[in-house]
């Protein structure tokens, strides 16, 4: 499992999503150094030549390693991810209103959530980089998804976490031989992180800046996958608007990114509208005029799209693909959990809001949405009860 690493010869740099600067090919956790110096904090993404090959069609292997060609890492340690089911929900589309409606199962991925897309491109850059080893701020998938991965990679991991973190996800954590820290605030996870890389050379997958930026961005290319798998099948390829459970929008823009490609190549004809689902109004409140670098502060059970900031890549890839943000309701999420998993699909609290997503945009006037693609980012089996 432990497999060598080789970084993708099309890859010529780093992109400010933000002032568009381009950086040379280098590690940029905390963004682009020069919106950083102007108190806009902003990711950057990777850059390849124009003679790359097509993202679909282009590639041979199955899972990510289809799109190995299109990642900053061509080779990179792989547990199986990607290529995960997209499931019809026929019966739900008729009570809704929808001629179709799907899920994209992530919770299909090895660990059981969307995060091994990022860990296996992660951790080849973590690799090749050398240094301490591998750290994340994690309530539970990230940190399951990180110390597996790590561990196939033979890098030593630390996950900062708090005392309220399931048994399951813990258990998954400390058999995979990563260390733990408790910490209660996540401001206080945050710059122990931040110490960790800093003072220590260890290299973190997700952001530990407030305000925040994206996660690692060798990483987070690795959710490009995801939009050439629904750019690629039929029964997704021309759907309307895509609902995303979303905390800090790696997974968005990730998909944004994807999709964008796609368009670029023919595949697609046009964005979907795609729809951060939060658990309590933050990026919708940015979409309404707030600054974005501004703290949302709320209580919810989604613990797994919890947090107080929004960051600059999830107001991009909602207002480019002319999407919104939608809060839901904690009690509707929890019913949308049971009619889910009554129809066979157990999905973590924050993966079901997908669901409860959709509910609210039909009910909002001028949302004209006639097929839908749900992300299920993670399983239910992992959480307490």
């Amino acid at each position: 499992m432990n497999q060598m690493q080789a970084i993708n010869d099309y890859l010529t740099g780093f992109r400010c999503i933000r002032c568009v600067t381009l950086h040379p090919v280098a590690d940029y956790p905390e963004g682009c150094p020069n919106c950083s110096a102007e108190h806009h904090p902003a990711s950057v993404v990777p850059v390849y030549a124009d003679t790359i090959p097509p993202a679909i069609g282009g590639g041979t292997g199955r899972g990510m390693r289809r799109f190995a060609h299109r990642l900053p890492y061509v080779s990179f340690p792989s547990l199986g991810e990607g290529d995960t089911p997209l499931v019809d929900l026929s019966g739900l589309a008729e009570e809704l209103g929808l001629e179709r409606l799907s899920i994209k199962l992530e919770s299909a991925n090895p660990t059981g959530s969307h995060k091994d897309r990022m860990s296996a491109q992660f951790v080849a850059r973590a690799r090749d980089r050398g240094g301490a080893g591998v750290i994340a701020a994690s309530s539970g998938n990230a940190g399951a998804s990180l110390a597996a991965y790590a561990a196939a990679a033979g890098l030593h991991c630390i996950i900062v976490t708090t005392p309220a973190i399931s048994r399951p996800w813990r258990r998954a954590i400390e058999m995979a031989g990563a260390d733990i820290i408790y910490r209660d605030d996540s401001l206080e996870r945050w710059a122990i992180v931040r110490d960790k890389v800093r003072e220590e050379g260890y290299t973190s997958a997700t952001n530990y800046l407030d305000p925040p930026v994206g996660s690692d961005p060798f990483g987070v290319d690795g959710y490009k996958t995801l939009g050439y798998e629904l750019a690629e099948d039929q029964a997704t390829a021309e759907v309307d608007a895509v609902f995303v459970p979303t905390a800090r929008g790696d997974l968005l823009w990730g998909i944004y990114r994807g999709l964008a490609d796609a368009v670029a190549e023919g595949r697609r004809s046009s964005l979907p509208r795609l729809i951060a689902v939060e658990p309590f109004p933050r990026l919708e409140q940015v979409l309404a005029g707030q600054d974005l670098r501004t703290h949302f502060p709320g209580k919810s059970l989604l613990v797994s799209i919890g947090g107080a900031t929004v960051t600059y890549q999830s107001y991009v890839a909602v207002t480019e693909s002319q999407g919104t943000a939608i809060a839901v309701s904690q009690g509707q999420a929890l019913a949308d959990q049971q009619i889910l998993a009554r129809r066979g699909l157990f999905l973590e609290l924050s993966s079901a809001a997908s669901l409860t997503g959709l509910r609210t945009a039909i009910q909002r006037s001028g949302e004209a949405i006639r097929s839908a693609v749900l992300i299920g980012t993670s399983h239910s089996y992992k959480e307490s009860g």
